[in-house]
């Protein structure tokens, strides 16, 4: 259905850029880098990702995010990508079966109740070799503990949804991208002027309104919260909750970006909004197969 006529594993790879370019506050972009993380890692990251994809057509989910956060790990060295693999992938595997149809609510539930438990341990295993940060532990499914013969992943995701933003796009059929996250993308483009501006909008505007799960599991929650109250003084400026012309509510809101910017950026990146920035890749895949967010993509 995209009309910029990509393999999926090409679309993965050109959301991941998109969205890794973006000077979102918090992350790695164009502009900077993290001392042990470099805007070149993840670019890798992003093309590792799509040549997996593509390369696993006949592949289910769980082998291809296994074996992508595999060659991850042994190119880049680091953890760049695992909650943007783990959104991707069922994604991509969608658009293969039918390139032609939409992506929805409906059709990604569908999709993601028919994973076995073999994709769910193969899941886990890829989440243990990523060894993402402030990982923690459950009583219940905990994917730290010994290896298991069996793993009913959606079980796992609906008991980690009210903590993870990504096991609630599992639970949710990635309806908060649809309902929340592209429409914010557009609608920073309309207001800003281009989609990298509309990127940049939507990461605040999400990390408004959710904390973000990894700072969450990095920093607690109170962290978590504070960084929502700065984004959210942000947003409000854009969207006139300052007297003053649009010209004066966006350098309002450009201010105040860069505040939030410096604020996270302050404890190393140990307040890395990652999480919405997994969720900003998987929206601009979404909406570009669904020829919601068209070309030029600038």
């Amino acid at each position: 259905m995209s009309e910029v006529f990509l393999s999926p594993g090409g679309l993965a790879t050109l959301s991941c850029m998109l969205e890794v370019v973006a000077p979102k506050p918090g992350n790695v972009h164009r502009s900077a880098d993290f001392e042990d993380v470099t805007l070149v890692d993840f670019a890798t990251s992003a093309v590792v990702l799509g040549n997996a994809i593509d390369r696993l057509p006949e592949a289910g989910v769980g082998e291809t995010v296994l074996q992508a956060v595999s060659a991850n790990s042994q190119i880049v060295g680091t953890n760049t990508n695992l909650g943007i693999i783990l959104l991707l992938v069922p994604l991509a595997k969608l658009v293969a079966l039918d390139s032609a149809g939409p992506l929805s609510p409906d059709r990604i539930s569908s999709f993601l109740s028919g994973l076995s438990n073999e994709d769910g341990v193969k899941i886990y295993e890829a989440i243990r070799l990523a060894h993402p940060g402030g990982l923690g532990t459950s009583q219940e499914l905990d994917v730290l503990a010994p290896a298991r013969d069996s793993v009913d992943l959606m079980e796992a995701m609906e008991l980690a949804r009210d903590r993870d933003l990504i096991a609630r796009q599992y639970s949710d059929g990635f309806q908060l991208l649809f309902e929340i996250a592209i429409p914010l993308i557009e609608k920073g483009r309309s207001l800003l002027g281009g989609l990298t501006e509309g990127i940049v909008y939507a990461h605040v505007a999400l990390m408004a309104e959710f904390p973000d799960s990894l700072i969450v599991r990095k920093c607690g929650l109170e962290i978590a919260q504070y960084s929502q109250v700065l984004a959210a003084k942000a947003v409000g400026a854009l969207n006139g909750e300052r007297t003053g012309d649009i010209l004066e509510c966006q350098n309002d809101y450009w201010k105040l970006v860069s505040e939030l910017d410096f604020w996270l950026r302050s404890d190393g990146h140990q307040r890395n909004p990652g999480t919405t920035a997994d969720l900003i890749a998987a929206s601009l895949f979404i909406g570009i197969h669904n020829r919601i967010i068209k070309p030029p993509f600038r």
